[in-house]
């Protein structure tokens, strides 16, 4: 029957993009309204005002030549002042936020020694948020948090590291072992 007489519901946390004769006109907050079709007004869409999530996960080369995976999350939502660019400017958020994620990291971590790069994990994910949140203004999404979540070497890497673990372990237990045989503390 809302059909018929034209009424629309807009639920919570949601807001409507309303076009007269196919040009936009409006946003509609939540609640119900009166769009009426035979005056040439519609509802074009819904845009959710939520926060959402996205995993980027991206390969890059360290400045002592480890290549790395840095697992990154992005928290964004359209901005509730710009529904109309967040309808309108941009048909896949998610590529358009990759390439500027790949980017910066890639930038990042090409600076940093392995070492380095865990240490630095908090100031590389400020560095996304910044530039990512610049960049995806113009298109009326603001970027609320970015988290580096996982920094994970070659597996080639991982399996030397953890042979040279093992061989330190060893020979801190046999020195333990050699100290306690002599009568000497470790």
């Amino acid at each position: 029957m809302g059909q018929v007489i034209g009424c629309v519901r807009v639920k919570q946390s949601m807001v409507a993009v309303r076009e007269h004769c196919g040009k936009f006109d409006g946003v509609l907050q939540p609640g119900t309204h009166c769009v009426p079709w035979c005056f040439g007004y519609a509802v074009a869409g819904q845009v959710s005002l939520r926060v959402q999530q996205l995993l980027f996960k991206c390969e890059a080369k360290t400045k002592d030549n480890v290549f790395v995976n840095v697992s990154t999350y992005v928290h964004f939502r359209p901005s509730p002042e710009h529904v109309e660019d967040a309808f309108y400017k941009l048909k896949n958020k998610t590529h358009q936020m990759q390439a500027y994620v790949y980017n910066v990291i890639h930038g990042s971590v090409s600076k940093l020694e392995l070492d380095a790069l865990y240490e630095e994990k908090h100031g590389i994910a400020k560095a996304v948020q910044e530039d990512l949140n610049k960049a995806m203004s113009a298109y009326g999404y603001e970027i609320i948090e970015t988290l580096i979540v996982d920094i994970v070497p070659d597996e080639s890497l991982k399996k030397v590291m953890n042979e040279n673990a093992a061989a330190k372990e060893k020979l801190g237990t046999a020195c333990q072992c050699k100290a306690n045989e002599e009568g000497l503390k470790p």
